[in-house]
């Protein structure tokens, strides 16, 4: 079908504020001829990607559901931009991505991440003069992630009524920061550390590790982790045991960001983006398409994407 160009640009910016249902809708197009119509902007976008021009990374993982589960994606922390979209997850789907950078002679200074083995090892292989860089959300939501199991195993070995009931519904309280609580919140978090110790030797933890991303020298901050590591190894809490471990095996990517100081504020941004263009838009059978969304999804007028 033919279609005129002014058509064809104003079918083009309907579709950067809208779905291509509703587009379909206002011009009185097929929903396949208004999809024919957005695909070439899309595209050219994607081939417009300078990969020269890019210095630091962010590489996550993304679950975008049951059928099509996990997505790989990397992104221009200096534009925020999504440069590099697989299906899959793990090194094998950042494989082409390291060829157009070879090819592109880009100088990659710093890449964050979560630490995920997979991830750190093709960062290594591929770019071993970059700076890997674990990202504070990850590492914040892992020390989390430990206290709340630990929560969970206290209300089952709890005893009697009341310890239970100080202890069980404070997810909330525990996880969030302390001076983001007021007064009522506040005292009934020191009720439930008041009834069980562990609790609150991990809570009194969890928030001091705050203090490491607020240290004046990579030095003062490679200090204070190996000396959280080992007040954590102390506790006798297998949790935060397994936990210091973990930290400890990764502290020189930890530190790194004191001179680089690039986190994933920016992919768990785009990340939510997709999840809503996901949604919005009932998901995409045509993957290819879907694809090119993602690529250009910095170029939305708007949140609520389709």
């Amino acid at each position: 079908m033919r279609y005129t160009r002014k058509l064809s640009r104003f079918v083009w910016g309907l579709s950067r504020m809208m779905t291509l249902v509703d587009v379909a809708t206002i011009t009185g197009l097929s929903w396949d001829t208004t999809k024919a119509i957005v695909r070439p902007y899309l595209a050219k976008e994607v081939e417009r990607i300078a990969y020269k021009e890019v210095t630091r990374l962010s590489i996550d993982e993304l679950y975008v559901g049951k059928a099509k589960k996990f997505y790989t994606l990397v992104i221009n922390l200096d534009n925020g931009h999504i440069i590099w979209v697989a299906h899959g997850r793990g090194a094998g789907c950042l494989k082409p991505f390291w060829r157009r950078l070879r090819r592109a002679k880009a100088r990659v200074e710093a890449v964050s991440m979560d630490m995920s083995a997979a991830y750190w090892k093709t960062v290594r292989d591929n770019l071993p003069e970059a700076a890997v860089v674990f990202d504070r959300f990850h590492i914040v939501k892992l020390v989390n992630d430990r206290l709340d199991k630990l929560r969970r195993l206290l209300v089952r070995r709890a005893r009697g009524i009341v310890q239970q009931d100080a202890i069980k519904g404070t997810r909330y309280l525990l996880l969030t920061r302390r001076d983001g609580l007021d007064g009522d919140k506040l005292q009934a978090l020191d009720a439930a550390l008041r009834e069980n110790e562990p609790l609150f030797t991990a809570y009194y933890l969890k928030e001091e590790l705050n203090l490491l991303w607020a240290q004046d020298t990579a030095h003062a901050m490679m200090t204070f982790l190996r000396q959280w590591c080992r007040r954590a190894s102390t506790t006798g809490i297998p949790y935060f045991k397994s936990l210091a471990k973990t930290l400890l095996r990764h502290c020189a990517g930890i530190v790194n960001w004191f001179t680089h100081r690039i986190n994933s504020g920016r992919m768990e941004g785009i990340n939510n983006k997709i999840r809503t263009l996901t949604r919005s838009a009932y998901g995409y059978r045509d993957e290819g398409f879907f694809l090119l969304k993602l690529y250009n999804l910095h170029r939305s007028r708007q949140e609520l994407l389709g």
